[in-house]
C-alpha cells in the first residue's frame, strides 16, 4: 500500500533551471506573496509538511511500500532460468533474445549471422543463442545507438565482425575510448542498406530523440521493426523518456514509428515485443501529459508555499514551483493511465518533470 500523502515527506529532487522563465517566475512570486508555511522545526533544508493536493503516487526518492501490481499482458513469457534469456522466432531466420528487461535480435544468412545489439546483461550468453539456431560465425554487428547497456557486450561475441552504426555513434564512441564497445568499421549518414546473403536490414536515421546516432532498423522481409529506448510495449517510458536528449524530437519519433507498416516492432527493453496499438497507447499517454504538464504550468502560483525567508533564492523559488506543477500534472494523469501502462507509478514523477521542463524551454 502507499502511505497517505500526510505522512509522506517531501524528497530530495532533481533540479533543472531555465534560467531565462526564473526571473519571471521569481518576480510573479514576489509579487503575489501569498501565504506562506509557518517555520517547521526541523532545521533548514530537511523534509517539511507535504505540499498542498500532494498526489498519493510516492514522489521521486520516497520509498512506497509496495509498487503497483502489473498490468495484464504486460509482462513477456518466462525466462528459463538456466539459459536466462528467451529465444523467439520472428520469421524468415530473424530471431529476438531477451532476459525480459533488454532485447536485441539476431538475423541468420547464408554464411553467417547478423547481431543487432549486445546488451552486456546477457551477452555472454549470446553465442549460446544463437548457437540454439546454427552454428554459423558472427558477421556483423549493428549498434543501435552508443550506451553501454545495449551494446557494452559487442566484444563478449568474438571473432572480427563488421561493426556497422550511425556516424554520430561512431563519434561518440571515439571519445568514450571504450574497449567494451570496438568502433564501428562501416558508418552511415543518412540511410543504409545492409545486405547479407539472401537477408537484407534496411537502417535509417531521423535526427536526435533518445541519443544522437540512434536508428531505425527495418527488416522488410519479416515486417519487423528495431528502434530502441522510444516506445515500451505496454510499459511506461523509462525514467524523463528514457533519458531523451531532444524531447520534441522523441516525440516526432514515435509518430514515425506508427507509420511505418511493421508487424512486429522491438524496442530494446521490457519483455515483451509491441505493436501498432502499443505504439498507439503510448502516444496517447504522451498526448495526455503534455495537455496535463501544460495546464498545471498554466494554474500554478509562484511562491504560494514558500518560506518568504527563501524568497531571495531564485533556485528554491523555482524548485517549490515546480514541484508543484509536477504534483498537478501527476494528480492529472493518474486516474485514466494508472492501470494502462505498467510501472505507471515508478516513473509518473519524472515524466511530469520532462515534460514541464521541455514545455518551458524547447
Amino acid at each position: 500500500m502507499f502511505q497517505p500523502s500526510q505522512t509522506r515527506p517531501r524528497s530530495q529532487r532533481a533540479r533543472g533551471v531555465a534560467i531565462g522563465s526564473v526571473s519571471a517566475v521569481i518576480a510573479l512570486a514576489l509579487s503575489l506573496g501569498g501565504p506562506a508555511p509557518a517555520h517547521a522545526e526541523a532545521p533548514p533544508g530537511a523534509a517539511g509538511a507535504p505540499y498542498a493536493g500532494m498526489p498519493a503516487m510516492a514522489p521521486i526518492g520516497v520509498r512506497p511500500d509496495r509498487y503497483l501490481q502489473l498490468p495484464q499482458g504486460a509482462a513477456g513469457p518466462p525466462i528459463d532460468a538456466a539459459k536466462g534469456y528467451r529465444l523467439q522466432d520472428l520469421g524468415r531466420g530473424l530471431y529476438l533474445v531477451t532476459d525480459n528487461a533488454y532485447q536485441s535480435m539476431f538475423l541468420v544468412h547464408e554464411t553467417g549471422v547478423v547481431v543487432v545489439d549486445a546488451p552486456p546483461a546477457y551477452s555472454k550468453r549470446l553465442r549460446q543463442a544463437i548457437a540454439e539456431v546454427t552454428d554459423r560465425p558472427v558477421t556483423h554487428i549493428v549498434y543501435s545507438h552508443a550506451h553501454i547497456d545495449h551494446i557494452g557486450g559487442a566484444s563478449d561475441l568474438g571473432g572480427k565482425p563488421i561493426l556497422v552504426a550511425h556516424d554520430e555513434t561512431k563519434r561518440l564512441l571515439l571519445r568514450a575510448k571504450d574497449p567494451r564497445r570496438p568502433i564501428p568499421t562501416v558508418t552511415f549518414k543518412d540511410r543504409y542498406v545492409l545486405k547479407a546473403g539472401g537477408q537484407t536490414l534496411e537502417l535509417s536515421y531521423r535526427g536526435v530523440a533518445h541519443q544522437p546516432g540512434n536508428i531505425f532498423i527495418w527488416a522488410p522481409e519479416q515486417k519487423t521493426l528495431m528502434v530502441v529506448d522510444v516506445v515500451f510495449p505496454g510499459w511506461m517510458p523509462w525514467r524523463r523518456f528514457a533519458l531523451a536528449q531532444d524531447v520534441p524530437g522523441y516525440f516526432q519519433q514515435v509518430a514515425e514509428i506508427d507509420e511505418i507498416p511493421f508487424e512486429t516492432f522491438v524496442g530494446g527493453h521490457v519483455g515483451r515485443v509491441g505493436t501498432h496499438a502499443d505504439v498507439r497507447a503510448q502516444r496517447a499517454f504522451m498526448v495526455d501529459l503534455k495537455a496535463a504538464a501544460s495546464a498545471a504550468l498554466q494554474s500554478t502560483a509562484p511562491g504560494a508555499e514558500i518560506d518568504p525567508d527563501d524568497r531571495t533564492n531564485p533556485w528554491a523559488v523555482f524548485d517549490n514551483y515546480i514541484d508543484r506543477v509536477a504534483a498537478k500534472c501527476v494528480n492529472a494523469l493518474t486516474p485514466t493511465w494508472r492501470t494502462r501502462l505498467a510501472a505507471f507509478d515508478v516513473y509518473i514523477w519524472d515524466q511530469c518533470y520532462a515534460m514541464e521542463q521541455s514545455l518551458r524551454i524547447d
